[in-house]
């Protein structure tokens, strides 16, 4: 495989903050393209609607300006490869609408690829599982350098809900905090919601949860994670346009918030 599975821009060595970003390219494998069953028009379409476009240059300037910069996790391929954020089995929610680990239904529920576990692991063996180990080496060696370890996911989401989320009947705020009960204490929850004090600001709608490797969820609590999910029309026209002057407020914000969990 040409392109790595991950890239990691590296951070300060005294920084336990890491920018996870895994939704932000459109890049499809070989493999992965001739299992789709979209022509070019309808695929170039479904990546507009699925991919969070610009969130790595809203991380990459915010890690640019933040005081101390951090870490950063980039996924190099379109979560319609493989999605590293969510459960490869039947625990994962999602699968429910043909969007667990590997897709095989598309945004509005048409037919993306064939259900094929053999080619399903595949794509896990060669993307997902990769990626997993990356992150939790990353998140072990930062462990290791500072003792704790602040997981910050970026995200965007568009301002009308797609048919295939199971929540969007909820508020779409222009700035969602996706939390989790361990791992996301009452301090990061506040830090993040003064960082972004100058939106609107909800909590775990419409998309909760933050991403914390395996092997440390829910047993490691030197391990935070928070989730910021921002609305696509606050810095791009939507469904996959340009981005406009509004992504610099965003990373500034962003920054912010890095600034404050690294003093934290």
């Amino acid at each position: 495989m040409s392109v790595p599975v991950f890239r990691v821009d590296q951070g300060d060595a005294s920084s336990p903050v890491v920018l996870h970003v895994p939704h932000s390219s459109r890049q499809i494998s070989g493999p992965a393209r001739a299992s789709i069953a979209l022509d070019d028009t309808a695929l170039l379409a479904e990546l507009d609607h699925m991919t969070d476009a610009h969130t790595d240059l809203i991380a990459a300037r915010a890690a640019g300006a933040a005081r101390v910069r951090p870490w950063t996790f980039v996924n190099e391929w379109s979560r319609l490869v493989v999605d590293p954020e969510r459960l490869p089995d039947e625990q994962e929610e999602m699968a429910a609408v043909g969007m667990g680990a590997v897709y095989t239904r598309t945004s509005h529920g048409q037919r993306l690829r064939p259900d094929d576990a053999a080619f399903a692991q595949r794509l896990l063996d060669a993307h997902f599982h990769p990626y997993a180990q990356g992150m939790t080496d990353l998140v072990d060696e930062r462990l290791a350098a500072t003792g704790r370890v602040i997981v910050v996911d970026v995200h965007s989401y568009p301002a009308l809900a797609l048919p295939y989320e199971l929540h969007g009947d909820g508020p779409r705020p222009e700035i969602c905090l996706g939390t989790d009960r361990t791992h996301t204490p009452p301090w990061l929850r506040d830090a993040a919601a003064k960082a972004f004090a100058g939106y609107e600001v909800g909590f775990d709608s419409p998309f909760a949860g933050c991403y914390v490797p395996l092997k440390h969820h829910g047993t490691d609590e030197r391990v935070s994670a928070l989730m910021v999910e921002i609305r696509r029309d606050l810095y791009q026209a939507e469904p996959g346009g340009d981005p406009h002057s509004g992504l610099d407020r965003l990373a500034a914000s962003l920054a912010t918030l890095v600034d404050a969990l690294d003093a934290a």
